[in-house]
């Protein structure tokens, strides 16, 4: 059976295209991440497939893509290249790029699309655009929030604008020729911050590229290996006694648990993140689930945290409140996960950033929340959640005002 009869099949079931790699920096966990979703999509509701997005951009369908163990692909035999059709009709469709000897190739249909992508052409509005520009259903973030939220200094400025406490920031932009800023240029945007700081990309996400410095010279050291994946970095003052807090929101002012991640050392880096082993007592990161895929032993699977920690009940109500005003701000979709950082000692809080679309989608803390979601069920609101906005921004087929026609209508 090829693969576009295998996607055909079952035709009274929605079709539900889960998009997945992408051209990011965090590809490999955009690929974990949505075989957990398409091992936790209701089967007796939707027929899901994988649109895997290649490192080099080119997009690809097949039944292999099911499976963690086959990626990544040097040999695409068994794959069928496709790309998109944006003729605006409704719904979605891919289009084989080889045709048959005679004839044409068949569109695949499918009904909505989850972009289930981490960073940048992903998560940062690029690939919502193109859906919005398609007439395609899809779920999480509208394009301009997910394309603000992934900057992290238009998140800031937009925090400072609702009043929402953030920390102070510098922007170090990547030069027109190399990589190098002259040290007294980096001193001079550091030094108000105070030393030592965290220079981190501003567009990525995963703890990826970030560092601690003491001077602007190991500032310096630090930007090249930044600018390589990012056109800028954002830099703010290095918090003592650091705690961080996330929690999750969704329309409705509807609020998940609060996580506390557990760090042993100062600054979360990637490969602790993700790569720290198999002895995680309190779940995953990527969702504690065994699905295919998704091994707890692997991944950013075995990063500690405590889930529902005991906090003040000023506390718990402020990160929810500041969660939400965000997000209400924002007119959001999805189910963004909201990070906060803060000073145990002092009690100050910072909102410090926003992912527009987590690992796993957050779907832990949604089944530890007060009433709880699993994560099959979540998935199922963000499905019709995406219908009901394709809905909510349709147009008339031929959308000119009478009063604006410049051209004659033809019938």
């Amino acid at each position: 059976m090829s693969q576009t009869q295998t996607v055909q099949n079952n035709s009274n079931k929605k079709k539900i295209a889960v998009f997945l790699g992408g051209r990011s920096p965090e590809h490999d966990v955009s690929v974990i991440t949505a075989l957990q979703i398409l091992s936790a999509i209701d089967p007796m509701k939707y027929e899901s497939f994988p649109v895997y997005i290649a490192p080099n951009g080119e997009w690809f369908i097949g039944e292999v893509l099911r499976k963690r163990e086959n990626y990544l692909f040097k040999d695409t035999s068994s794959l069928t290249e496709v790309t998109l059709d944006i003729s605006g009709k409704k719904g979605g469709a891919l289009i084989p790029k080889k045709q048959p000897f005679f004839g044409t190739a068949t569109p695949i249909p499918f009904d909505v699309a989850i972009p289930s992508f981490h960073g940048l052409y992903g998560e940062d509005g690029n690939i919502q655009g193109l859906f919005e520009l398609a007439n395609i259903p899809y779920a999480g973030m509208r394009t301009m929030a997910s394309s603000l939220l992934m900057d992290k200094a238009a998140t800031k400025y937009t925090l400072q604008a609702l009043g929402i406490p953030v920390l102070p920031f510098a922007i170090l932009r990547r030069p027109d020729q190399g990589y190098l800023i002259p040290e007294e240029e980096i001193d001079a945007l550091l030094k108000p911050l105070g030393y030592p700081c965290i220079i981190k990309p501003t567009h990525l996400g995963s703890s990826i590229g970030v560092a601690k410095v003491n001077n602007a010279q190991e500032a310096k050291a630090c930007l090249p290996a930044i600018f390589e994946m990012d056109d800028s970095a954002i830099a703010e003052p290095f918090v003592e006694n650091l705690i961080e807090y996330n929690v999750s929101v969704m329309k409705g002012g509807v609020t998940s648990a609060i996580e506390r991640p557990k760090a042993t050392d100062e600054l979360l880096d990637f490969k602790q993140k993700y790569m720290s082993g198999s002895n995680n007592k309190s779940g995953d990161k990527l969702g504690g689930t065994k699905d295919a895929g998704a091994p707890v032993s692997e991944g950013m699977l075995s990063l500690t945290r405590e889930i529902n920690p005991d906090l003040p009940e000023e506390t718990s109500t402020m990160l929810r409140d500041y969660a939400i005003k965000m997000f209400e701000a924002l007119n959001g979709t999805g189910a963004p996960r909201i990070d906060f950082i803060g000073n145990s000692k002092t009690g100050e809080l910072w909102m410090n950033e926003v992912n527009p679309w987590p690992g796993s989608i957050g779907y832990f803390l949604w089944e530890a929340a007060a009433n709880p979601i699993l994560f099959t069920d979540l998935l199922t609101q963000l499905i019709e959640e995406a219908l009901v906005e394709n809905i909510a921004r349709s147009l008339p087929v031929d959308p000119v005002p009478e009063d604006a026609r410049l051209l004659k209508r033809k019938g």
